[in-house]
């Protein structure tokens, strides 16, 4: 019985100590514990932010008076809505719409003219703004041909228009220094314009800002000004040979210099007919969108490249990237009747062989001339 209870009693020592012992453990880890500093880690969190603008584009609006005097009305005003009402739902899906007004709009009081000194209604524009445009480029081969007064009528009438952007011709020296910049979507834009060739027509003396003349030195400085002020450039040229398929070597040139100095996307117009799309490094190159609406014979003449490009500007931290993706394209076609009447714009999903027997046809044709510089483009519907 002693030895029972002597075994007892030892074995509650020896309990009591382990209890003990585990609770002085415990006590030191918490000691051990609160008496090292906790380390938080404080990683700054980087901003992300993501913006895109849809561009979409359209060549020259090549006002003959076959078409202007179809959209002239029984009380003697003038209305060329209808020539672009198959194209408004499509031009209205883009926050941004470009279109080269070749034929000068000095309006019907200076007197109305076609082939080969235009004048044109200054209605036109109407149309057009009512349509979804609302990027112009004035600077072209047509820009000088009724002289100083019907620029600064044009002029006029563009700084007028409220959301338009216009670009390539002048009233002053001040008005040509300061560059055309807006905003779309939280992206910034730089608008340019110039001509390669006004028709063997001079610019009255000292008075050069009436109509942007492309030169290597112009251009420079018009870019180095606004460079570091912008997201996106955008440069409309007119350029080339009329009626030829492909761009010619001043063309090349001048679209690898634009991308030199770091321009985003080069907009051509003049040849009447559509060329290919070109990227050289980051710069996209359109050398010829053909003609958007002429009077002009010929189905090379009447059909018109509409591409559009999404601008994607992403943010991260401190740094701005800028891209150019999704490149989609439409044919347009210009369609009249046999007396130079109904003049309308019709895209290429709405023809049928009523309208354009061959338009299938003409369609591939076109297409694999405008991917022929082996750019990823989607044709849509």
């Amino acid at each position: 019985m002693r030895k029972v209870i002597l075994f007892v009693s030892f074995f509650v020592l020896v309990l009591c100590s382990i209890v003990e012992f585990g609770i002085y453990l415990n006590f030191q880890r918490v000691d051990i514990e609160t008496s090292i500093p906790q380390i938080k880690e404080n990683v700054p969190k980087i901003s992300k932010e993501h913006y895109e603008a849809t561009l979409f584009m359209v060549g020259d609006a090549l006002y003959h008076d076959g078409v202007y005097k179809d959209g002239k009305q029984s009380d003697g005003t003038y209305s060329f809505l209808k020539n672009l009402e198959l194209m408004q739902p499509i031009i209205k899906q883009y926050d941004l719409a470009y279109y080269n007004q070749e034929s000068i709009l000095g309006g019907t009081n200076l007197g109305l003219s076609t082939y080969p000194r235009f004048n044109s209604p200054q209605e036109v524009g109407d149309a057009f703004i009512a349509s979804g445009f609302n990027l112009v480029s004035t600077a072209n081969n047509h820009t000088l041909d009724r002289g100083e007064e019907a620029i600064l009528r044009s002029y006029s009438y563009w700084k007028g228009k409220e959301d338009v952007v216009m670009a390539g011709t002048c009233d002053s020296f001040l008005c040509q220094e300061n560059i055309p910049i807006f905003e779309k979507n939280h992206i910034s834009f730089a608008f340019l314009s110039y001509t390669t060739t006004t028709n063997g027509l001079s610019v009255p003396k000292g008075k050069d800002y009436l109509v942007n003349l492309y030169s290597e030195e112009r251009v420079f400085r018009d870019i180095s000004k606004v460079k570091d002020q912008v997201d996106v450039i955008l440069v409309a040229m007119h350029w080339g040979n009329e009626y030829q398929d492909y761009p010619n070597e001043s063309q090349k040139q001048i679209a690898n210099y634009l991308a030199s100095l770091g321009v985003n996307i080069v907009i051509g117009t003049h040849p009447h007919v559509i060329q290919p799309i070109e990227q050289i490094g980051d710069t996209l190159v359109f050398y010829s969108l053909g003609n958007f609406i002429s009077a002009q014979n010929g189905i090379h003449k009447l059909v018109g490249l509409a591409p559009n490009v999404t601008i994607t500007k992403d943010i991260v931290g401190d740094q701005i990237t800028i891209v150019n993706t999704s490149l989609a394209a439409r044919l347009t076609y210009t369609y009249y009747n046999k007396r130079y009447l109904d003049f309308k714009v019709i895209p290429f999903s709405s023809l049928d062989s009523s309208i354009l027997s061959n338009y299938e046809v003409i369609s591939n044709q076109k297409k694999q001339l405008v991917e022929s510089y082996d750019i990823d483009i989607e044709w849509l519907t």
